[in-house]
C-alpha cells in the first residue's frame, strides 16, 4: 500500500493486491455569488491524493479537524461526486458511476457514520434497520433476513431478542454496534469507518475497537478508519497516512510512525497524545497559529506558516511525497533526522504550587 500527493516512481510499489486504488483524487466545492450565481471561488476540502489500500489491511487516516478526511471517505463510498482524479475498486473504475451502477457495488463497500444517534432512523426497529441491506439488495438468505439480522446483532456484541426493540432504547455504544452490524450485513470487502468511536465514553470506545480488530481479524475486511486520535491509530491500524489541508504529508507502518515521524506536523500530533503522568513531559516545540483556510491555501507546502523548521523553499514549491525509509513516505523539504522518538524524561516537581 502506498500513499502520495505527488508520486515518484519508486514510491508506488504496493503490498499485496490493492483492494482500492484512487489517482489524483480531487474535491473543490464551488462558491458561487451574484443574481447568476458565477463562481467565485472554490473550497479545496481534497486536492490530489493517491493512494491504495491491500486487502485485508487497516490503513487510517489522521489529521486535524477540517482537513479532509470525511470528505475523501464519502467519496471512495460514492456520496459525493470527485471533482477530479478516479477510484478504481477491485479492478473496477468506479468514479463516475450512476447511482444505479453503485447498487451492486454497496454490498462490497460499506460506511460506519460518526454519530451513532443521527445515523440510525428513529422510526424504525432494530430489525428493520440491519436487515435493510439484505431488502434493499434483494438478497435471500438460507433461514430468512429475521434470523440472518439476528446472527449480526449477536456478532457485534448484541442480543438477538433486540430485534424488535428502537434505537432510543439502546445507548451510544450499543447504537454504534448497530450500524456496524448494518454494514457488515452484506459482508463487504471494505469498511470506510468515519471517526467510528469519536462521540462514544472511553470505555465504550474500547470496546468498540475491540469489536472491529476481532471483525478484520474474522472476516478479512479492509478498513479505512479515519480518526484524529492517534492514540486509536496505535492499537488497530496496521498504516497510517497523515492529512493536512487536504494532501497527505507522511504514510508509514504504524509502529515506525510512533517510533519516529520524520514529518515536523507528525512529531506535534504524536507529541499532542495526553500522558497520564503529569511528571513526565515531551520535549518539543508546539505548533504556532491556526490551520489556513482550505478557501485560500499557502503556496508551496500547505504546512509552511506553521512549521518550526521551515525553509525558503517550503513557501514557493510542493514537497514531493518521496521515500525516506523502506515503506515510509514523507512530504517535506526538511524532514526530521531523529531516528527514535522524543521519549518522556522525568521533571522535577513544581515546588511553587501548594500541596493538595
Amino acid at each position: 500500500m502506498t500513499i502520495s500527493t505527488s508520486v515518484t516512481p519508486d514510491a508506488r510499489a504496493t503490498v499485496g493486491d490493492a483492494l482500492l486504488r484512487i489517482e489524483s483524487l480531487t474535491k473543490h466545492f464551488p462558491i458561487r455569488r451574484g443574481l447568476l450565481q458565477r463562481q467565485v471561488g472554490a473550497v479545496q476540502a481534497v486536492d490530489g491524493l493517491t493512494f491504495d489500500v491491500a486487502r485485508g489491511e487497516t490503513l487510517s487516516l489522521v489529521g486535524e479537524s477540517g482537513c479532509g478526511k470525511t470528505t475523501t471517505g464519502r467519496m471512495l463510498t460514492r456520496l459525493i461526486e470527485p471533482t477530479a482524479g478516479s477510484i478504481v475498486f477491485d479492478g473496477r473504475d468506479i468514479t463516475h458511476l450512476s447511482v444505479g451502477g453503485m447498487r451492486p457495488l454497496r454490498r462490497d463497500v460499506q460506511l460506519i457514520f460518526q454519530d451513532p444517534y443521527s445515523s440510525l432512523n428513529p422510526r424504525h426497529t432494530v430489525g428493520k434497520i440491519v436487515g435493510a441491506p439484505f431488502r434493499l439488495q434483494q438478497v435471500k438468505t438460507e433461514h430468512g433476513v429475521k434470523r440472518a439480522t439476528q446472527d449480526l446483532l449477536e456478532l457485534v456484541g448484541l442480543s438477538p431478542e433486540h430485534y424488535n426493540r428502537y434505537p432510543h432504547e439502546f445507548s451510544g455504544g450499543q447504537r454504534q454496534r448497530i450500524g456496524i452490524a448494518r454494514s457488515l450485513a452484506l459482508r463487504p470487502k471494505l469498511i470506510v469507518a468515519d471517526e467510528p468511536v469519536s462521540a462514544l465514553d472511553v470505555s465504550v470506545q474500547a470496546q468498540i475497537l475491540n469489536l472491529l480488530a476481532d471483525l478484520r481479524a474474522d472476516l478479512g475486511v479492509s478498513v479505512l478508519f479515519i480518526t484524529h486520535d492517534l492514540s486509536v491509530v496505535e492499537h488497530l491500524c496496521r498504516r497510517t497516512a497523515v492529512m493536512y489541508l487536504g494532501r497527505l504529508t507522511e504514510v508509514a507502518p504504524t509502529e515506525t510512525f510512533f517510533a519516529a515521524p520524520q514529518h515536523h506536523y507528525s512529531v506535534a500530533l504524536r507529541d499532542a497524545i495526553p500522558r497520564p503522568d503529569p511528571t513526565q513531559r515531551l520535549d518539543h516545540v508546539p505548533l504556532r497559529g491556526e490551520i489556513p483556510s482550505p478557501l485560500s491555501p499557502p503556496s508551496g507546502c500547505r504546512f509552511h506558516p506553521r512549521c518550526p523548521a521551515a525553509l525558503p523553499i517550503c513557501s514557493s514549491q510542493d514537497p514531493p511525497l518521496e521515500p525516506q525509509a523502506p515503506d515510509h513516505l514523507v512530504a517535506c523539504w526538511n524532514p526530521v533526522r531523529a531516528t527514535a522518538p522524543t521519549t518522556p524524561r522525568e521533571t522535577t516537581p513544581d515546588t511553587t504550587r501548594p500541596a493538595p
